[in-house]
């Protein structure tokens, strides 16, 4: 069965030189040219992978992706903008993508990101074992609906800490390298610095350590990487 892609791009050049090719590659595509249209389509249809552009008649690909991730937490959504500076590319993936890639853009390039954002969220879905819940301590972590329990009580976790947080749980009392975090927790466009990470480890420990200065579930091992103990 053929992986389903929507395109979101309103260049009548470009979105047909996009669908030819990923269409070569063996997805079946769905094409949309407006941000309302993309919206409506994607409620009425399964689909494997959306790839977006930003700058779209009446509502934006910014919008349409938050709109998405109203229902669908899981869907890879995948960033086409001519808008290719730092703050930029880190909007469009706080705002729930999965990859941001700026154009003009190498066609074979964006093939193979497809390719492997569509290869992990089926690896994901087709895992019987996936992680949906996690209780540790008085803590408890819902990874699908991002609601989570902590020594200061109920909260709303952001989805790249729900997805570090769940990296780290998958590989408790293991330490987990920086290179495997950016890889899965940031995908392939940006890198943050160890700081960065460094601050979601923190968060945690405040989250959920009742002494955040002497934790007892999250560790940070320096030049190496990050690790969640199990009691």
């Amino acid at each position: 069965m053929s992986n389903r892609i929507l395109l979101v791009e309103d260049e009548q050049h470009l979105m047909e030189l996009l669908k030819l090719n990923l269409e070569m590659e063996g997805y079946k595509v769905s094409v949309c040219r407006d941000g309302i249209d993309a919206i409506t389509r994607f409620k009425q249809e399964q689909f494997d992978l959306v790839v977006l552009d930003i700058m779209l008649p009446g509502i934006d690909g910014i919008s349409v992706c938050e709109n998405i991730r109203l229902t669908d937490s899981e869907v890879p959504i995948l960033f086409l903008s001519a808008k290719g500076s730092a703050e930029d590319r880190v909007m469009g993936l706080k705002k729930g993508a999965d990859d941001y890639l700026t154009k003009p853009f190498n066609l074979e390039e964006l093939l193979l990101r497809v390719k492997k954002l569509i290869a992990r969220n089926s690896s994901r879905a087709d895992n019987p074992n996936i992680l949906s819940e996690y209780s540790f301590g008085a803590n408890y972590v819902n990874f699908e609906s991002y609601e989570a329990k902590g020594v200061n009580g109920d909260f709303i976790l952001t989805k790249k800490e729900a997805l570090l947080l769940k990296l780290l749980i998958e590989n408790r009392n293991e330490v987990v390298s920086r290179e495997k975090i950016l890889q899965t927790v940031w995908g392939y466009s940006v890198y943050p610095s160890t700081r960065t990470i460094d601050n979601f480890v923190l968060a945690f420990r405040k989250h959920f350590e009742t002494d955040p200065k002497n934790p007892e579930y999250f560790t940070a091992l320096r030049g190496v990487g990050y690790k969640f103990i199990e009691k």
